[in-house]
């Protein structure tokens, strides 16, 4: 770790008592019991300090020191709640409930509930399971779109729109939803949208994660610096051939090679994310961006960084992962 690193570590646990919070975490039977307010604690204090003091170290000395909270003496899970299941059905019907329990909530509490949809293979199981579990006024509910392909129709096979509208906004009855339209001008679509996103805080996201590592379309190397709540953003080969590899789409040369994209640290301003990942072909991804180092080189790695991110993973999807248990 570079100096600044260490410093800012040595201090951060000076003023937050960290070794008494690692300590008692680690003692038997205290790490289901303290997770809630663990994660508290860092949303009030940790995230906040990291983000902010990295601006002032740059980019570098932000990612080396995000590794404080991985240290052996920290349970990985404390801060991302890394979650493992025999299959893709099982997943979704647990992030599906997670994600039923943070809307319900929000309306509970705030009178509506605003969350970021995902879309693509990974978010089939999560959305078949949330749009029929009971108790959700989705009347209530204003939905954000995540990504989508410039210049693709609604009615393409592979529209993102089209993917919402079928899968999550007509099937339930969502009455305000901002969709990205990926046959305007780009820039126009960003303003609307964004402006609508800023109005107030999302109070969950649901988010994948690439076989390159991306995040929404954040293909490598990711902008984890821009403050802007969309971007344009150009499609790696990695990312045309997974949606290729997903059958959206006919041959290599239909995929569009840009795209509009909430930005990294949008999406990480959402008060709880849940990120659903499945299938062996993510394995690799997985483990480099969440055990390997935080670098715009494994965009969603970045999610470690939230002090509200649960991972939903199956054994296929988790199989190359060191220091999980499975």
């Amino acid at each position: 770790m570079h100096t600044a690193g260490r410093g800012a570590e040595a201090a951060w646990r000076r003023k937050m008592g960290f070794g008494g919070v690692t300590r008692l975490l680690a003692q038997p039977g205290n790490h289901a019991r303290m997770r809630r307010d663990a994660v508290q604690f860092a949303a009030n204090t940790f995230s906040a300090s990291a983000w902010n003091l990295g601006t002032r170290m740059g980019l570098l000395e932000r990612m080396e020191w995000q590794h404080v909270r991985h240290s052996p003496l920290i349970p990985c899970s404390i801060l991302m709640n890394i979650q493992l299941y025999d299959d893709k059905f099982l997943l979704g019907q647990a992030a599906a409930h997670q994600a039923a329990e943070a809307i319900r909530r929000a309306i509970q509490e705030n009178g509506q509930a605003r969350i970021i949809a995902a879309t693509g293979a990974s978010q089939f199981e999560l959305l078949d399971s949330l749009t029929s579990l009971p108790g959700i006024a989705w009347g209530r509910v204003e939905l954000f779109h995540l990504d989508e392909y410039i210049g693709l129709p609604l009615n393409h096979p592979a529209s993102f729109r089209n993917y919402l509208l079928t899968r999550l906004i007509d099937k339930v009855g969502i009455t305000q939803s901002h969709l990205l339209d990926g046959e305007l001008d780009p820039a126009e679509v960003i303003r609307s949208v964004g402006s609508a996103l800023r109005k107030a805080p999302i109070d969950v996201a649901f988010v994948g994660i690439g076989e390159n590592g991306h995040l929404a379309f954040n293909d490598p190397p990711a902008d984890f610096e821009t403050d802007e709540p969309y971007i344009v953003v150009t499609l790696d080969d990695a990312c045309r051939k997974q949606q290729l590899g997903e059958g959206w789409f006919a041959n290599l040369s239909e995929v569009p090679r840009q795209a509009i994209s909430m930005s990294v640290r949008q999406i990480l301003r959402a008060r709880e994310i849940i990120c659903a990942v499945s299938d062996a072909r993510k394995a690799r991804a997985v483990a480099d961006c969440l055990e390997g180092e935080i670098s715009p080189l494994a965009p969603a790695s970045i999610l470690r960084t939230h002090a509200n991110t649960t991972v939903y993973l199956d054994k296929s999807a988790a199989a190359l992962l060191t220091k999980l248990s499975k």
